[in-house]
């Protein structure tokens, strides 16, 4: 699948953790389940994939070590990755890469951004040009985000910035 930062596509340097076997070196996801099997392991970097249903909050104590948290949306439908993506940034604080999994459109995109996702798995031939429009559809937004912006007028209208 196409990782995409900023729209465009990256090389993706992160594996998943299989199921029943041992983990890798270099850098690894793996499911909340097995997080504290990835913490114990002496080298590489550490990322968790964030079931939709568990809270950001459960991940307090692990943030300092790890380098990437995915939140997954089951159908694109689903939004409580938004909330997660949110989470991390302002109430946890997390630096890292937050990486949004699953079934997103392009249409998600710019506002995965606003709440603080820093890459994207697009799926299989996608095509990266759409996706990159999506960043470039909307020059005013409505909702606050995690992102420095200008506010504009009264109320809650920012100014998008074009550049990404």
């Amino acid at each position: 699948m196409p990782l995409l930062e900023n729209g465009r596509a990256v090389a993706d340097r992160w594996t998943y953790a299989v199921e029943g076997q041992p983990l890798g070196e270099g850098p690894v996801i793996v499911p909340s389940s097995r997080l504290s099997e990835g913490l114990g392991r002496a080298g590489g970097e550490l990322g968790v994939l964030l079931a939709p249903d568990e809270a950001a909050e459960t991940l307090r104590a692990a943030l300092a070590r790890l380098s990437l948290v995915a939140v997954r949306f089951p159908i694109f439908r689903d939004g409580r990755a938004f909330s997660q993506a949110r989470a991390l940034r302002e109430h946890l604080h997390f630096k890292g890469e937050v990486r949004a999994v699953g079934h997103i459109l392009p249409d998600q995109y710019e506002f995965l951004l606003r709440c603080g996702v820093t890459t994207v798995e697009a799926p299989e031939n996608a095509d990266i040009s759409v996706w990159n429009a999506a960043l470039q559809r909307f020059s005013v937004a409505m909702q606050p985000s995690i992102a420095p912006e200008k506010a504009t007028g009264f109320g809650l209208r920012r100014f998008l910035d074009a550049a990404g």
